[in-house]
């Protein structure tokens, strides 16, 4: 049985233990299909207590590093996909959340998902930022900013990839865009709209939209509980693959390590396939260390990576990056470079000063601990009230999100109308495909966590007598 040198005092344990097994299945030294400790046997192993390894085996088993078959046990699973060195020793360095993010603006839940006041968002330390930016900049506020944004903030955002992500990026790779909206569209004019964009399905419905207006051809693609299934992405003829691995949106699910394996290999198969990787959402894992991301891994410099400050701080503040493969970087300069910069120059200054003076890794932090605690407690909750009777909670995972079904009736637009009758505005699963819906789609709701699960509880319960 293996042995892994804990440190009393630093790191969680639990994260210690996952960070080891992880290290060993991507390095080969628990080679695929081999069986793994009992929980209890691991646990008296190594002078821990049973919750701690499996706190650590569930982390594992959610990232798709390991399988549990029932009545034998944990096999680790195969982890073939290129791992850099500070990543396949688990190096990761720590960080507030630990996984990285945030997409765009998403349409879910009314009832308080979105992050506002209600999370401790430190207004006061923002206006004095701002003010500081106002006081301080003088003429250069004036001035248009460089094409790729500030390079202050292309800095900060550098160094919070490295902290959170374990990505090592120039910030000459970073572009800075009026959300991810914004971006969508400007990369469908970079690569041409002839060749072909797959997309989830279901996804968040206006990635279709902006590829479409952009004259892209969208092919939408079935997925399992691993995400894309790879053979109808390679039936599909598609050049340009658009996925959110880190935490899938609506469906709430994780890409484990052998799925983005089998991307990166479709990815190699031509040097006319690209890979759009949304990292949406993924700073609100709760628990769960990060898989690593597709551009971490990138052989084929093909990948270009999306995120958002816009569901982390306010979706008001419409700032987004993108990460560009250092071989596309020539390229995007000549057939994109006229686009001036959308974001306002005192706002890429508040927000790089915000991140550097370590502002925003304390309000992920409160944000982390405020969801998590939601989120416990909205399935506590549910588990007693009378909406279990009427309702399924699905998919209750990392994010901000989760999926209710209705266990009997039709649903469609009178489950819509009974949510929102009780105060709960949201869409239904069905509303997110980009071909036909499956007929449980329209019987099932995305809703966001409210910081006030018992006043989100005081709705569902409304709807289920509704529904009644």
């Amino acid at each position: 049985m293996r042995t892994y040198a804990l440190k009393r005092g630093g790191s969680p344990l639990y994260l210690q233990i996952y960070e080891g097994i992880k290290a060993d299945i991507l390095s080969g030294a628990i080679p695929a299909g081999e069986k793994l400790p009992s929980k209890r046997a691991l646990a008296e192993h190594l002078g821990v207590s049973k919750l701690t390894v499996e706190t650590a085996y569930s982390m594992l088993l959610s990232e798709g590093y390991i399988s549990s078959r029932e009545r034998s046990g944990y096999f680790a699973e195969e982890a073939s996909m290129p791992v850099p060195a500070r990543e396949a020793a688990g190096a990761y360095p720590r960080g507030a959340c630990t996984d990285s993010p945030g997409g765009s603006s998403r349409d879910i839940a009314a009832s308080g998902s979105a992050p506002s006041e209600e999370t401790g968002f430190p207004f006061s330390v923002w206006a004095r930022l701002m003010r500081s930016v106002i006081m301080s900049g003088g003429g250069s506020l004036l001035s248009p900013a460089p094409t790729h944004g500030l390079r202050e903030l292309r800095e900060a955002i550098a160094g919070e990839i490295l902290r959170e992500r374990g990505v090592r990026v120039d910030p000459a790779q970073i572009v800075v865009g009026a959300g991810t909206e914004y971006f969508y569209s400007q990369i469908a004019q970079f690569l041409g709209p002839g060749l072909g964009w797959a997309l989830e399905d279901p996804s968040y419905h206006k990635i279709a939209k902006s590829y479409r207006r952009s004259g892209a051809e969208v092919f939408p693609l079935k997925a399992d509980a691993q995400g894309v299934i790879p053979a109808g992405l390679e039936a599909s003829g598609a050049g340009v693959l658009h996925i959110s691995p880190a935490h899938h949106y609506p469906m709430g699910t994780v890409m484990p390590i052998a799925r983005r394996g089998e991307l990166a290999r479709w990815l190699e198969g031509s040097e006319e396939r690209y890979i759009i990787e949304d990292e949406y959402d993924s700073e609100f894992s709760f628990m769960s260390r990060p898989v690593p991301s597709m551009q971490s891994m990138d052989r084929t410099g093909r990948v270009i990576y999306l995120n958002s400050f816009s569901r982390t701080l306010a979706p008001s503040l419409r700032m987004s990056y993108m990460l560009l493969p250092e071989g596309l970087l020539d390229a995007w300069d000549e057939r994109m470079g006229f686009y001036s910069c959308a974001v306002p120059v005192y706002e890429q200054m508040a927000l790089a000063r915000f991140i550097h003076e370590g502002y925003y890794e304390r309000h992920l932090r409160r944000m982390n601990r405020a969801f998590s605690r939601a989120r416990r407690e909205t399935a506590e909750l549910f588990g007693a009230s009378p909406a279990s009777e009427l309702f399924e909670l699905l998919r209750q995972g990392p994010g901000l999100h989760f999926l209710l079904r209705l266990r009997r009736g039709d649903g469609g637009e009178a489950l819509r109308s009974a949510l929102a009758a009780s105060g709960i505005s949201a869409p239904l699963l069905s509303d997110m495909y980009i071909g036909e819906p499956p007929e449980d789609a329209f019987r099932t709701a995305v809703i966001g966590y409210s910081l006030d699960p018992e006043r989100l509880m005081r709705g569902l319960n409304g709807a289920a007598a509704l529904l009644s």
